[in-house]
């Protein structure tokens, strides 16, 4: 479905004003060849709407790695590697509207180290309009965030077989919701899920990944039979199943790195404008994702590296796999019960009793 010129330019100037967006600051718009071109007009003229001093900056794609298009399929290079002049200039803005898609790269962590602020936008415009962001998006993530960051351990289970112990506090969190309002704050438009990594080598017991739950950057739904990965150690061991299981072993055996296997961010989302039905709707190649990562009551797991969270894996093989009905404790408490959201901080229905 299409999305006029007059609603593109409303909502993206709906999420500067939730970024506090200011006339005085500098707003530096980031492209590449891949970037959407109604994006690119949209988040130009609303940051100059505000008075504010923006330009767009436009680097050239890298070679491709992997087989696709998804951005996400090799991480760690992006088209700011070995280009200081290039990252000093995005580390002198207030905001840097990311249009390229940085993700897992270390000049990212040096531009937000400085206080830039930093949204990353790369889906279509028809799906940002239907993923805007809210100020209570922010409520249920940073109340989740809160719960995270507090806790030592979290247990993972479902009535498909996964039981995994996932023991926390070596790295932080990362909360999303959808806009860019801190100093330093690096964003994602859409989103909704919080999620942190687990201790280094530190991930025991089972992952049952069931029919219906999804592969990324794979795009597809399992439908063969369940997938089930035994993890010890914080790695992945093992890898039975149908088809899907086989792919996914061939996808992990293409990068010859032992350290794609890892277990990686693991979180929970929160958005619940967010559709799993999404995956099947529309073209693949035309979206990164979002809605599968971030629908509501989500146990989002994924493999690969930990450095974006100062850990010691570099790999540039990253898989994010969301999944349906699994339920997440913390420290013992439920917050995911069978794929509904239970702490009563997180619901949509605020200030219910627990």
């Amino acid at each position: 479905m299409a999305v006029s010129d007059d609603h593109r330019l409303a909502m993206w100037r709906g999420v500067l004003e939730l970024c506090r967006l200011q006339s005085s600051e500098g707003v530096i718009v980031l492209t590449s060849e891949t970037s959407h071109p109604q994006n690119v007009d949209a988040a130009l003229r609303a940051a100059l709407s505000f008075g504010t001093r923006a330009f767009r900056v436009e680097l050239p794609p890298l070679a491709p790695h992997q087989p696709g298009s998804d951005r996400t399929a090799h991480l760690g290079a992006t088209p700011l590697s070995g280009n200081p002049l290039a990252v000093g200039l995005l580390k002198q803005a207030d905001l840097v509207i990311d249009l390229m898609g940085l993700l897992h790269s270390p000049e990212q962590l040096d531009i937000l180290a400085a206080g830039t602020r930093i949204l990353m936008v790369v889906e279509p415009p028809e799906i940002l309009a239907r993923l805007m962001p809210t100020e209570d998006d922010k409520r249920r993530v940073m109340a989740a965030d809160a719960r995270l960051r507090a806790a030592r351990t979290m247990h993972v289970t479902s009535a498909a077989g996964t039981d995994l112990v996932l023991p926390l506090g070596q790295f932080g969190t990362l909360p999303e919701y959808g806009y860019a309002d801190e100093p330093g704050h690096w964003d994602h438009w859409p989103s909704g899920f919080i999620s942190t990594w687990p201790a280094e080598r530190s991930a025991q017991g089972r992952v049952v990944i069931d029919v219906g739950d999804m592969l990324f950057p794979i795009k597809r739904y399992v439908e063969s039979a369940p997938i089930v990965l035994d993890v010890r150690d914080g790695y992945i061991t093992r890898i039975d199943g149908g088809f899907e299981a086989a792919y996914l072993r061939r996808y992990l055996e293409s990068y010859r790195d032992p350290d794609a296997y890892a277990v990686a961010h693991v979180g929970w989302g929160l958005q619940p404008k967010a559709a799993w039905t999404a995956l099947g709707a529309r073209d693949k190649q035309q979206s990164l994702g979002m809605d599968a990562r971030s629908f509501y009551g989500n146990f989002l797991f994924s493999t690969g590296p930990n450095a974006e969270a100062g850990g010691n894996n570099h790999s540039a093989c990253h898989v994010d796999i969301p999944m349906s009905r699994c339920s997440v404790s913390l420290d013992g408490e439920p917050i995911v019960t069978d794929g509904e959201i239970v702490a009563a901080d997180q619901r949509l229905d605020h200030g219910a009793s627990r």
